[in-house]
């Protein structure tokens, strides 16, 4: 016998039926993962993917995964900075990093935590490896942002670190004893005579092979973007080779060697520290970005900052132009990155892709040195 249904039967089988059709499938028996948008990514200065303190993973690599398999991102971010800092043979972070004038390695580091809008870091850090550790501490234990010379020695014994007398590796103490030999032949100079000795005493070193330019203003910077959006960033560095004892550059200095905002996303450098700490670069690029800008053309923009505001002849070249490099490392809160620098440069970078060393995208043509 055909059965027939009233017209509020059949409403109410077609409405049900709708809500079926309408219904996800369920995904072996779970709800559907939230999809955000974003693509996990870490970006660093290029020693990020050289750098492996004996291991298997370079930093950017090693960060990446931890941070995809559900580490914290600022965990995964200084466990990846942690293999520069540690390996011996980079001679512009942590251990073995060149030293100052007196031949006294001395520590700069930084970190910030987008979600939990927390920041630490330290200056002037003498026996600590490891100073982005001791810059998480300073996040995570202190009521400040920073903590210098003494101080910050002080606080890392008591929070456990281990306190070193020298840092100096059999290189690094061998190359500053070779700057000391070009800068001071004859003991007594003027101060003008003496400040030029001793910038061309270290760039000779550098054309003569010695050392790498980048480690002459070596620095590490890494920051990283995860799939929930969350937005973090550490720098560390032994600053500028043969410093001014004491000399604290940008890396330390939220706004300048790095800075995140959860909610747009992060930018720190490498290069000439005055320079960027003038013009607060990673501040202005990351509220470029908060205004709309790719995180290339935010680079830039501060690129062209940094020329507008170099004048002094000293720190110009033959051709008017900036006579130094300075790169900044940007990403954003959906994963979109980018590296940019004064001269040409290079950058690394992990995503699901793997590790790579790609080029940065110059402001200027030609060399610093030109």
């Amino acid at each position: 016998m055909r059965q027939t249904l009233t017209r509020r039967q059949f409403v109410q089988t077609s409405t049900a039926a709708g809500v079926a059709l309408a219904a996800p499938a369920p995904l072996f028996g779970k709800a559907p993962a939230v999809q955000t948008g974003v693509k996990p990514a870490v970006i660093s200065s290029d020693n990020g993917n050289v750098y492996k303190n004996g291991g298997t993973k370079t930093g950017v690599e090693l960060a990446f995964e931890m941070m995809t398999k559900g580490s914290d991102v600022l965990d995964a971010l200084i466990a990846g900075v942690n293999l520069c800092e540690l390996d011996p043979t980079e001679s512009g972070v942590g251990y073995g990093g060149l030293p100052n004038a007196d031949g006294v390695v001395q520590l700069d580091s930084c970190c910030m935590h987008g979600p939990k809008k927390r920041a630490g870091g330290v200056a002037g850090l003498e026996g600590v490896r490891a100073p982005s550790l001791v810059a998480k501490a300073v996040m995570e234990s202190t009521d400040h942002h920073l903590l210098v010379g003494k101080g910050a020695q002080e606080f890392a014994r008591h929070m456990g670190f281990k306190i070193e007398d020298d840092l100096n590796t059999e290189k690094s103490r061998r190359l500053w004893l070779e700057w000391k030999r070009r800068v001071d032949p004859e003991h007594y100079l003027d101060p003008k005579t003496r400040g030029e000795a001793m910038m061309m005493a270290g760039l000779s070193m550098v054309r003569d092979g010695l050392i790498d330019p980048s480690h002459y203003w070596g620095t590490i910077n890494c920051d990283g973007v995860n799939a929930k959006g969350e937005v973090c960033g550490v720098t560390t560095t032994s600053g500028l080779a043969w410093k001014i004892p004491g000399r604290a550059g940008d890396s330390p200095i939220l706004g300048a060697g790095l800075y995140v905002d959860g909610e747009v996303g992060a930018a720190g450098s490498t290069g000439r520290g005055e320079a960027n700490l003038y013009n607060l670069c990673s501040y202005l690029i990351v509220e470029q970005m908060r205004m709309g800008k790719s995180p290339k053309d935010a680079g830039l923009e501060a690129l062209r900052r940094v020329q507008k505001n170099t004048v002094e002849k000293r720190l110009l070249n033959a051709r008017g132009r900036p006579a130094f490099g300075l790169s900044f490392y940007i990403l954003n809160k959906k994963g979109e990155y980018a590296g940019v620098s004064m001269y040409q440069s290079r950058f690394a970078v992990c995503t699901e892709n793997g590790p790579q060393t790609l080029a940065c995208e110059p402001l200027l043509d030609g060399k610093a040195s030109d």
